[in-house]
């Protein structure tokens, strides 16, 4: 017998509380092995000795948006479908960081960064997690392999000279962690310094006690 879902519910994480909904294209809101980059974005952020100011691109429905205001940063949260920065902000309304000094973005991602480098804003951190592909509120389209290249290097742009952190992360099966490794290395660290890594993230499974490969992601940090 079959049990009635609810439209939405709530999960907590930590202290950040994520609304969730299931859709029609089987997403729910939250991605949970993005849990691992929430934690070292905060981390970061918190060990700083100044307010950091985070760009978070394809920003989706704001939880590494919500976990680097609780830790104390000022974001701008960029994504180009309108419905998903509502959902961001009833996420920032429910974990009571509505209130902390956030901007929130529908645009496409690579226009805006276009225009942030004109106008000279600089960001001390960039979190990217890019669709394998998607259209932009004007049709624009974007294939990851085709893009990411360009994309990071066009970011590279509004990093400050004392930036702290980048973290890239994909879906796209064809995107090994160690080319999104190569990526930030020849692009970021090859301009800022610093150090770069990769890895795949996953979710444990308690019965099995296997992980369950979800994504990869390479990070970029002073």
């Amino acid at each position: 017998m079959f049990k009635k879902v609810p439209a939405s519910w709530q999960v907590k994480y930590r202290d950040l509380v994520f609304n969730v909904k299931p859709m029609g294209f089987k997403h729910t809101g939250v991605f949970p092995e993005q849990a691992v980059n929430w934690d070292f974005a905060g981390d970061i952020i918190r060990k700083s000795d100044r307010q950091l100011n985070v760009l978070n691109l394809f920003g989706y429905t704001g939880c590494a948006t919500i976990a680097c205001l609780h830790a104390g940063a000022k974001v701008c949260h960029v994504d180009a479908a309108k419905g998903m920065v509502n959902w961001a902000k009833e996420n920032a309304i429910s974990s009571d960081v509505a209130d902390h000094p956030v901007r929130w973005i529908v645009d496409d991602c690579a226009k805006f960064v276009a225009r942030e480098i004109r106008r000279g804003h600089k960001y001390h951190g960039i979190i990217m997690d890019p669709p394998s592909y998607g259209r932009g509120p004007n049709g624009e389209i974007w294939k990851l392999e085709e893009r990411i290249y360009e994309f990071v290097e066009l970011c590279s742009g509004v990093l400050a000279d004392d930036a702290a952190f980048v973290i890239l992360n994909s879906y796209t099966t064809g995107l090994s962690p160690s080319v999104m490794e190569y990526i930030l290395g020849s692009v970021i660290k090859s301009r800022f310094g610093g150090t770069v890594s990769s890895d795949e993230i996953g979710l444990d499974v308690t019965e099995s006690g296997l992980t369950l490969p979800c994504g990869s992601t390479a990070i970029w940090r002073r």
